[in-house]
């Protein structure tokens, strides 16, 4: 049932997704000098904090851009940088950090056998899916149905993330790709987000 459920909300998103505006990587190189001193030059930031850009698809970052400047996904640290953009600046940013290269972290050995069976089996007694039934088996991600790239994501910004879809705070009330994981990590234990986000950060996207 929650595969079918899965299935139609991802179908809504194809036909609900907004149209974007065409981005120009180069253009968006100029605008980034200001994203660079959290999220770094070519889009893989050293602190872990803050998410790696490199490599995320084009279509999900120009959204993440606009929900974060409408203030439907609340980012204070963001607030006063975004406010100005507009429309194709939003465009040519995420072209920019889209033809970046994502460069891969390290899984902590100790956490590698829960985070891969939780991300590539799931949990059958808590009703947990594998990410990979959305997030690809390579952390790929899916750009027509809004599932983002994970591939090498910092395990610290990925385990907030997932504690934040847990206690509901996380942005999205509206958002069904949100919705979906609201409602799967509200299943999550603690350990289960740290061994899954260290997993997650030493997977590799499958163009390497």
């Amino acid at each position: 049932m929650k595969q079918i459920l899965q299935f139609a909300i991802g179908l809504s998103l194809l036909v609900s997704l907004p149209v974007l505006a065409i981005g120009n990587a180069e253009s968006g190189q100029g605008k980034a000098a200001v994203c660079a001193a959290c999220h770094s030059v070519d889009g893989n930031s050293i602190v872990p904090n803050w998410p790696k850009l490199a490599g995320q698809h084009e279509s999900y970052l120009q959204r993440q851009i606009a929900l974060i400047k409408s203030g439907d996904r609340p980012v204070p640290e963001m607030a006063g940088i975004v406010i100005n953009l507009n429309d194709q600046d939003m465009a040519d940013l995420a072209a920019y950090y889209a033809s970046q290269t994502a460069s891969a972290g390290l899984t902590d050995e100790a956490l590698r056998a829960n985070g891969e069976l939780l991300y590539r089996g799931g949990n059958a007694e808590t009703d947990i899916p594998a990410c990979l039934s959305c997030h690809g088996p390579a952390g790929e991600g899916n750009p027509l149905s809004g599932y983002p790239s994970l591939a090498g994501q910092h395990a610290v910004y990925s385990a907030k993330m997932l504690t934040g879809f847990r206690a509901g705070t996380t942005w999205g009330a509206d958002d069904s790709s949100s919705k979906i994981m609201t409602d799967v990590a509200k299943r999550l234990t603690d350990d289960e987000i740290a061994a899954v986000a260290s997993y997650i950060q030493g997977l590799h996207s499958v163009e390497e």
